[in-house]
């Protein structure tokens, strides 16, 4: 939800395209109705991905055959061996969890970068600057903020995704997994991966956005939409293009990131490492010991459609939770 609200700046950032007029800024919408429909439709697109995660999660922290599967061979084995229910362990943790994250995430994101927009007034900068530089600020306080809500959901979440797989513990729901990983760790259990988590995602997020960024600008300009170009686009015009670059974006995205996904979710969820706490070198030694380097690309396949998906239905749903929250006029 965070990285959403900066498709504001990406939009008006394309400068002299009519894509800019389409923009509909923080002032103009109703905040109730925004995060209501954010709420139902996000949950939605959500519940879509989520077998997708699943597997991406199974195929990262198995030993043996399941890691060298493709993605519909894990996904058809955890339809066999545990139906549709298999496909969608941790989503009901996962989708109440994230409702009040997201909103924190979109606020922290809106107020951080309206103090810092305010505070830019006292440079000797361009507007342009000025919106560049308050949201980059405000994606790392964002950040900051949203990491410490959704650490711990994850580990709570791929936990729930990996039950079942050899190994790995049995848990009788969320609050199961809260008090076994309390009980052993400490709260900071639940906080595993969160050093690698902070130092990874917004340089991830920075590279989604400039990805998403530079296709869409090509893409406007093949389209001819340069900078004197009179004409608009249309409505239709719009979505398609948003959901192209949102596509390469995840793409691009997916291919650099996955090896520090793959280690997270491993130092999130294993636990056979022998004694002591695991730590992001033990967690890569033993990767490298199973699998050598191809290791760090497990549950490629899905990450890959997962946030070339997620990239295509975010814009595409983002925008019209904004266009259904105008405030009337």
């Amino acid at each position: 939800m965070a990285a959403a609200a900066a498709a504001e700046t990406s939009e008006a950032s394309t400068a002299g395209l009519a894509l800019a007029e389409a923009n509909i800024n923080w002032q103009r919408l109703d905040k109730t109705r925004f995060h209501v429909i954010g709420a139902i439709l996000f949950t939605a697109q959500q519940g879509v991905l989520h077998p997708t995660a699943v597997v991406k999660t199974r195929m990262q922290v198995a030993e043996g055959g399941l890691s060298h599967m493709s993605g519909f061979s894990v996904f058809r084995r955890i339809l066999r061996s545990d139906g549709i229910p298999g496909a969608f362990r941790g989503f009901g943790t996962s989708a109440v969890g994230a409702l009040p994250g997201r909103v924190f995430a979109l606020t922290s994101l809106e107020v951080s970068k309206e103090m810092a927009f305010k505070y830019s007034e006292h440079f000797d900068m361009s507007e342009a600057s000025r919106i560049a530089v308050a949201n980059g600020i405000a994606g790392l306080v964002s950040s900051i903020f949203s990491s410490a809500y959704f650490v711990p959901l994850d580990v709570i979440c791929q936990r729930l995704m990996a039950q079942g797989l050899p190994g790995m513990a049995t848990y009788r729901g969320p609050f199961d997994v809260i008090s076994k990983v309390v009980r052993t760790e400490g709260l900071r259990g639940l906080y595993r991966g969160f050093g690698i988590t902070m130092l990874t995602q917004s340089p991830a997020s920075a590279l989604w956005w400039s990805s998403y960024g530079g296709a869409q600008h090509a893409i406007w300009r093949s389209l001819g939409y340069g900078i004197d170009s009179q004409k608009k686009p249309s409505q239709s015009e719009l979505v398609v293009v948003q959901a192209t670059a949102g596509t390469i974006a995840g793409a691009c995205s997916s291919i650099i990131t996955t090896p520090i996904d793959t280690i997270k979710t491993r130092l999130q969820v294993m636990d056979n490492y022998g004694r002591g706490r695991p730590s992001v070198m033990k967690t890569t030694r033993v990767l490298l010991e199973e699998d050598g380097w191809r290791g760090f690309y497990r549950g490629f396949g899905p990450r890959f459609l997962n946030m070339s998906l997620w990239g295509t239905s975010m814009i595409v749903t983002y925008e019209l939770i904004k266009r259904l929250s105008v405030k009337p006029e």
